[in-house]
């Protein structure tokens, strides 16, 4: 069993940064690929960002490239995720999710796919 901690939201002025992180506990953990997903108010979850473990591959939604930038520390089961020039827009919930098992990169976006998922931490972007 994996249980994902997410910490790092809070409120902050259109332009500024915040750095979410994303701690795995459990005693093994090496999944496939990492994923940040954001739900606004009323919209469905949506993709934001994805980085595959082993290889440190990442990929992006197109609104946060240039943004926001994924990563991870192996070593402290870690992920991140550093948003830079925020916007407004990017206000939401935001979750982390583990897939342990193969994922091609046009599922990344697919919630079911995902075997883990954290509590979510809030962000909001005033304008």
């Amino acid at each position: 069993q994996v249980q994902l901690v997410e910490s790092g939201g809070g409120l902050v002025q259109a332009g500024g940064s915040l750095r979410l992180s994303c701690a795995a506990v459990s005693r093994t953990f090496s999944p496939y690929v990492m994923t940040w997903f954001r739900q606004a108010p009323g919209k469905e979850r949506e993709f934001v960002a994805a980085i595959q473990w082993s290889k440190s591959s990442t990929y992006y939604a197109d609104s946060v490239k240039g943004r926001l930038t994924i990563s991870r520390d192996n070593a402290k089961n870690t992920v991140y995720l550093q948003m830079n020039s925020l916007k407004p827009e990017d206000t939401g919930v935001y979750y982390c999710a583990a897939g342990m098992d193969y994922i091609g990169t046009f599922n990344y976006a697919r919630t079911g796919l995902y075997d883990y998922w954290g509590q979510g931490t809030q962000v909001t972007v005033s304008s």
